[in-house]
């Protein structure tokens, strides 16, 4: 018999409603890929929190007492850039997907999506997507056409199968699931990943998204 368990992927929550973070701890703790090791009302402390307990992925909610979700996710990326965090909340706005996304939030899902798409959003954000609800990706798309003035496009110099990638990016898709529609190795994907980042001068899907939808790169 093998001896060998697969590790389940470690997701800390910072959800200030008492109902929804015991329903994510125990959605999170049901699943065969994720458990929660931790779940906390607000952000107090939150870098202590994190260096005590390692975690690969974090859900942060928008509004919550002390310091917000927005500004604790800018906190946590200076300390912890490589933890994906996916902002869960009941926001809409263009603005407040727009700072969420630009202080670091590796994704943008709505509190009202099904224990299916939440589940697929953390398993996405920890594989390197970028996952948004759909009414959030067209609200995110429409604010940079509307509130971004029209000028000569920069040429990031970008070949055609890097900007191919970087739809699959704006798509949400993982690194994984870019693998498959392109047909190409995950290696490959994450080789194009790191010239993309390069010449946008990036350093998260995040941003490349952020980046693509602003200069109407694809």
């Amino acid at each position: 018999m093998s001896s060998s368990v697969k590790e389940k992927i470690k997701v800390t929550i910072f959800e200030d409603n008492n109902h929804l973070r015991d329903s994510l701890y125990f959605l999170l703790s049901s699943s065969e890929e994720f458990t929660c090791v931790a779940a906390y009302p607000d952000t107090k402390n939150i870098i202590q929190r994190l260096r005590d307990i390692p975690t690969d992925v974090i859900v942060m909610d928008i509004e919550m007492p002390g310091m917000n979700g927005i500004q604790s996710t800018k906190l946590v990326k200076t300390e912890f850039a490589e933890i994906p965090i996916l902002i869960f909340t009941v926001f809409e706005d263009s603005e407040k997907i727009f700072q969420s996304l630009c202080s670091g939030g590796s994704g943008y899902l709505l509190k009202n999506s099904s224990s299916t798409q939440i589940l697929q959003a953390l398993m996405d954000v920890y594989k390197g997507g970028s996952p948004l609800s759909p009414s959030v990706a067209k609200r995110m798309v429409h604010f940079f056409q509307t509130t971004m003035p029209v000028t000569e496009q920069e040429d990031f110099k970008l070949t055609p199968k890097e900007k191919e990638l970087l739809q699959h990016l704006v798509d949400g898709k993982s690194y994984k699931m870019i693998a498959d529609a392109m047909m190409i190795t995950l290696e490959t994907v994450k080789t194009h990943i790191k010239n993309i980042y390069k010449k946008l001068h990036v350093n998260s899907s995040t941003e490349a998204v952020t980046k693509a939808i602003k200069n109407r790169i694809v």
